[in-house]
């Protein structure tokens, strides 16, 4: 499996949305978005990021390799986690506290990490709620506070409201930088200008992952090898599960299974009677034993034979379509969120 990179392109585009973005704070989690910690951790160097954001602890020695800035741990910091405590002492590193109960105990240890306090969004994942803010203050002893932040729903109904309401509510706590996810990089301007005084807009910073690193599409292209190529006659048994074929035609094997992210996806919601109707047919083709590949052979997306192995996949492909030669490379649509890749290549 091959990730083919413009790379001026996307560092154009990495640019742009830099140049656009007041306070980036890019997030480098996961996966490191198909591209892998390392390299984004150089990019964010590269546009001068003053601070990177990671997932979890384990991940803030992936980036360091690449990032000489502070980096703030997204997962909020609990008791007990021998790295996180380690980390929490470390002066480069930024611990996201979103319980008053944590507060309280990593005051506790003595320590003066520097902390950002979780506020409790729509989200109702982490954080504190509003009215409890100015207790959480309260706690922090010798902690460096660092500001609040605040990681809103991705759905842009009410969004900017909620965002007003809760930075409101942070900023009558304690004065601080807010940290924002989600929030479109006009309506954040707006929001801190709105918050500050006059010629005083309240100090921001955006965390930006998705729309940073993938935004432009067109800078990249997933491709995948031809391992090899079978004719088969309809009712042929094949793979694991011992199917029979549905036509006349060719078992092609194609580089890349579970273990690249083939067939696996996050769930979407089915917002729309459309989307409700695909996923219905979609569910049905599946129960019948028939599943959508990402390959794309002869312009069309093909169909599984069965569920991908762990590095490979097996694909259907009719008669009347010439089948592709061993080691050509075919088009693979990834979600690069959850993909893992052999290698990148610039072009």
């Amino acid at each position: 499996m091959t990730l083919r990179l413009d790379i001026e392109r996307w560092r154009e585009h990495l640019r742009v949305v830099a140049d656009a973005t007041p306070g980036l704070v890019p997030v480098i989690k996961g996966n490191g978005y198909g591209f892998g910690h390392q390299r984004l951790a150089a990019e964010a160097s590269r546009l001068q990021a003053e601070v990177v954001a990671v997932g979890v602890p384990a991940e803030v020695a992936l980036v360091r390799e690449q990032f000489d800035g502070a980096v703030v741990i997204l997962q909020a910091w609990r008791p007990g986690d021998e790295l996180a405590d380690e980390l929490a002492a470390d002066d480069r590193v930024i611990t996201t506290v979103s319980r008053i109960s944590d507060l309280k105990a990593l005051a506790a240890t003595g320590s003066r990490s520097r902390v950002l306090i979780e506020v409790l969004t729509a989200m109702r994942r982490h954080g504190i709620p509003a009215e409890d803010l100015a207790e959480a203050i309260g706690e922090l002893g010798d902690l460096r506070f660092e500001g609040w932040t605040i990681h809103l729903p991705l759905l842009q109904e009410g969004q900017y409201a909620e965002a007003e309401r809760l930075s409101r509510a942070a900023l009558a706590a304690r004065p601080g930088t807010l940290w924002l996810s989600h929030l479109p990089a006009d309506e954040a301007i707006g929001l801190s200008r709105q918050l500050g005084g006059p010629g005083d807009p309240a100090p921001i910073r955006l965390r930006v992952g998705t729309r940073l690193w993938l935004g432009d599409e067109s800078s990249r292209i997933t491709t995948a090898t031809v391992l090899d190529v079978h004719p088969v006659r309809r009712g042929t048994r094949v793979g694991y599960r011992q199917r029979a074929a549905p036509f006349d035609g060719w078992v092609v094997i194609m580089a890349g299974g579970t273990s690249h992210g083939i067939g696996m996806e996050a769930p979407t919601p089915a917002a729309s009677l459309r989307q409700r109707a695909i996923s219905a047919a979609t569910g049905t083709l599946e129960a019948a034993g028939l599943a959508l590949s990402p390959y794309t052979i002869g312009g069309k997306k093909r169909w599984f034979c069965e569920p991908p192995h762990m590095q490979a996949s097996m694909i259907y492909l009719p008669k009347s379509q010439q089948p592709p030669q061993v080691g050509e490379e075919i088009p693979v649509e990834l979600r690069l969120t959850t993909a893992l890749v052999d290698r990148i290549d610039e072009v």
